[in-house]
């Protein structure tokens, strides 16, 4: 009895932060993540189905804590998607080792699209670099700024 008292105290005492920007300033703020620990991964599906654009990272947007997130970070910002959920694995232990049993991807960052897991940072490189993510992107509803930069250039 002891330990799931401890259990649901450390469950309820953690949650990742969900890190959103604002439209109107670009700033960012968070919002517990409210994992219930009993069904990480139905919560993980909810979470990724939730938005557009949803990253597990180390550290937020405005401050990546490794260099693959602020690759992926930087990415998403060439392309103009400003509007993603993202959360820092760093600040819940349960949420790092979940989202990497949720997709079997056993990297952090990790990338999905309207709640289909898309990759790590290699893989966003590469879409990004062969063009398949301005694709990707139109699939949700997204203009890519790398698109329009080009289209305003000819």
């Amino acid at each position: 009895m002891n330990s799931l008292i401890k259990i649901t105290a450390r469950c309820l005492r953690s949650g990742a932060q969900a890190y959103l920007p604002r439209p109107a300033d670009g700033r960012t703020w968070s919002a517990p993540a409210r994992f219930l620990c009993a069904d990480v991964k139905k919560d993980l599906g909810e979470i990724v189905k939730k938005d557009k654009v949803v990253v597990f990272m180390k550290g937020t947007p405005a401050q990546p804590m490794c260099g693959f997130s602020n690759a992926v970070v930087q990415i998403l910002r060439m392309h103009g998607v400003d509007e993603y959920a993202a959360y820092n694995v760093l600040e819940d232990q349960d949420l790092r080792q979940g989202v990497k049993d949720f997709s079997n991807w056993p990297t952090i960052p990790q990338v999905y699209f309207n709640g289909e897991f898309v990759g790590g940072c290699d893989i966003l490189l590469q879409m990004h670099q062969n063009g398949d993510l301005v694709d990707e992107l139109q699939k949700l509803g997204i203009s890519s700024a790398l698109l329009n930069a080009e289209k305003e250039s000819k």
